[in-house]
């Protein structure tokens, strides 16, 4: 059991670093430091932006016009911290 824990545990930092990653390269594409217009930049974004939309669209929906803010990022891993704590503090000890 705590194999698999431990594999939860990786995917969800592993996903975090995505996150990260898909946030800084949207900032870099839009204040036009990164071009889309290149292809290799074109295929990362798209595969980035295909990972994390599905998690991220919901938020979104919840969440209120906040203008050119977007905060669905910061929230997704706040909820994705406190996965990983309750999985740390409360479940993995628990497992013998």
């Amino acid at each position: 059991m705590r194999a698999v824990l431990d594999v939860v545990l990786l995917a969800l930092q592993l996903y975090t670093w995505v996150v990260i990653i898909q946030a800084v390269l949207s900032w870099l594409i839009a204040f036009n430091v990164v071009n889309m217009r290149n292809d290799m930049v074109r295929a990362i974004a798209n595969g980035l932006y295909q990972l994390t939309e599905p998690v991220l669209r919901p938020i979104r929906n919840v969440l209120p016009n906040l203008g050119g803010i977007d905060v669905s990022p910061v929230i997704l891993l706040l909820g994705i911290f406190f996965l990983e704590n309750v999985i740390v503090r409360y479940i993995y000890p628990a497992v013998f």
